[in-house]
Parts: structure tokens; sequence; C-alpha cells
């Protein structure tokens, strides 16, 4: 049966390097935010977290809160063999993919603000002001719902240490998902 593992957290929390890692071991990814790009993309807008906060608002709007899950459904389901989504945003997008896939399982990086906001500075696309990235968080907490998925995870991992150790935990889940 194909494995469907989502992957939760802050912005900055590693959601993306551990979908790095689930990816060396064979897992095809997803990433929900492209779809926000392709929007970007389509509409001629620049990328900014400006354009990309209206983007995720508006198509929300249109197409409810699971818009995501939505968007991303035909996807994950012309994937033969597991999958990784990086970047689930809501308790709507959980439920609604839940709902089609039985076997999908949350991870979430749990990451304090102090380190986030360190790494979203100085990260090379799409980085954040200190400010910004507060902004950011207030807005997914308050409007996206975001704080369930990520409490709510089958498995959690801590990313405050260094690569190496963050890369352990993660290969340790997917040699625990390989059973």
């Amino acid at each position: 049966m194909k494995k469907i593992i989502a992957i939760v957290g802050m912005p900055g929390a590693g959601k993306s390097t551990a979908t790095a890692f689930f990816e060396e071991a064979g897992f095809r990814k997803i990433r929900f935010g492209d779809v926000t790009m392709e929007e970007i993309a389509e509409r001629g807008l620049a990328v900014n977290e400006e354009n990309e906060s209206m983007v995720r608002e508006t198509l929300r709007l249109e197409l409810g809160m699971d818009a995501y899950a939505k968007l991303n459904e035909p996807k994950i389901k012309a994937i033969h063999g597991d999958v990784v989504i990086d970047g689930l945003y809501s308790w709507q997008e959980y439920e609604y993919l839940k709902l089609r896939f039985p076997g999908l399982r949350l991870l979430s990086i749990i990451t304090s603000p102090k380190t986030r906001y360190l790494r979203l500075a100085v990260r090379e696309v799409r980085p954040l002001t200190k400010e910004e990235a507060e902004a950011r968080d207030y807005a997914e907490l308050e409007n996206l719902r975001k704080a369930e998925p990520i409490v709510m995870a089958d498995y959690s991992i801590i990313n405050e240490g260094s690569m190496e150790e963050f890369k352990k935990c993660v290969e340790n889940l997917i040699r625990l998902l390989a059973k």
C-alpha cells in the first residue's frame, strides 16, 4: 500500500529539508506551496511575501480552506509509490485528504520561533525578516488553523540541533515506516 506522509510545521521549521530526506529514501514529493508559485507566475506577479499571501488567501476564498488539498489531490493520485507532502497547512486540508487517503500520516516538525526566524532570515529562497516571519506565523495560526495538524500529528521531530541530528531523526522515522 502506498505510504502518504504530510509534513507540517511553522515556516522555517525544516519541512522542506525533511522532505528532501524522504525523497532520498524514494518518496515522491508534492509541495503544496507550488500551487501558489504557479498561480503567481500565471498572474505575472513578482514573487514576494505580499503576493504569495494574497494568492494563498484568494485561492482559499474561492475554493475553501481545503483548496490546496483539492488542487493537489490529482497529483497525489497520479503517483505510483510512496508520497511525501511538503507543507500541508490547514486542518481542513488534513480532513479533506484523510477522507480520500485513509493511510495518510502527519509528521510534525517542531522548532522554536527564535531558531526558525534565524533560519528564515538567511535562507536562499524567499528569505523573511523577523517581522515578516512573525506576521506570517500569526496569519497562518489565526487564519488557517495550522496548529491543529501540528499538534495532532502521528509523529513529531524536534529540530533544534544540527543538520546531522535532524537527518538521523528523519531517517529513523523512514525506517520505522518501512516496517
